[in-house]
């Protein structure tokens, strides 16, 4: 049948996965980082996930589907709230056993930041520490997440922060006139291995091909339980 059905623009899509979470039905999943409709027949064509799209990346169209099927959908449901899950694995509640360390080698851990402040929508493009640095750019549970990310993420680099999926902003004009603006030597992106976080990946990534500059970067993607995953 012919019927109106969302359209997902994977281009614009930043991989954040609120729409998501706002598809009641289960309708859209992240693949490989982007948002994707999985089942023309959980879409019930009203578009909760089209207000939730920070980038405009999901719209309408009218083509030939399978008809909505409310029974699916709620077997569905029924079947996810058995297993305890939810729409996005980061969100997944677990626990990480920790083989227990002696108390002293927890102490005398200096800080490594050197700037202020860290969170992207807070920095101002023109700050002059910007200037001939190497930057860090972070999802802000990975320096929760990996117990070293002082000494091994935040030496030596200037450092900026946010959460693809709580922040309600695209931070990749921003990041584009940081780098556009600043001569910047390097771009280390460190990101959870959670599907929503490949959006700070992908905001990078765009940064950096929109400023026009040719500039060495790397990404490196850190576990639940803390490893850096290879």
């Amino acid at each position: 049948m012919k019927r109106k059905i969302i359209e997902i623009n994977e281009e614009k899509c930043n991989g954040c996965g609120a729409c998501a979470r706002a598809c009641h039905e289960g309708a859209i999943g992240m693949v490989n980082g982007k948002a994707r409709l999985l089942r023309d027949d959980y879409c019930d064509g009203l578009g909760d996930c089209l207000p939730a799209c920070p980038t405009n990346a999901i719209t309408f169209v009218e083509r030939e589907a399978l008809a909505y099927n409310e029974e699916a959908v709620l077997a569905a449901k029924k079947a996810r709230e058995h297993k305890s899950e939810c729409g996005c694995p980061g969100g997944r509640a677990m626990a990480l056993d920790r083989e227990e360390k002696p108390a002293e080698t927890a102490c005398n851990v200096s800080s490594q930041l050197r700037t202020w402040p860290v969170q992207i929508k807070l920095a101002a493009v023109n700050a002059p520490y910007f200037d001939g640095a190497n930057l860090l750019i972070a999802a802000d549970c990975s320096a929760y997440a990996y117990g070293n990310f002082h000494n091994d993420f935040i030496r030596n680099k200037v450092c900026l922060i946010g959460c693809p999926k709580l922040d309600s902003t695209d931070y990749s004009e921003k990041l584009t006139e940081i780098i556009s603006r600043n001569d910047i030597k390097s771009v280390t992106v460190v990101r959870m291995e959670v599907p929503c976080c490949g959006g700070i990946e992908m905001m990078a990534k765009k940064a950096i091909q929109n400023s026009g500059k040719f500039i060495p970067w790397n990404v490196v993607t850190v576990s639940l339980d803390g490893r850096i995953i290879e």
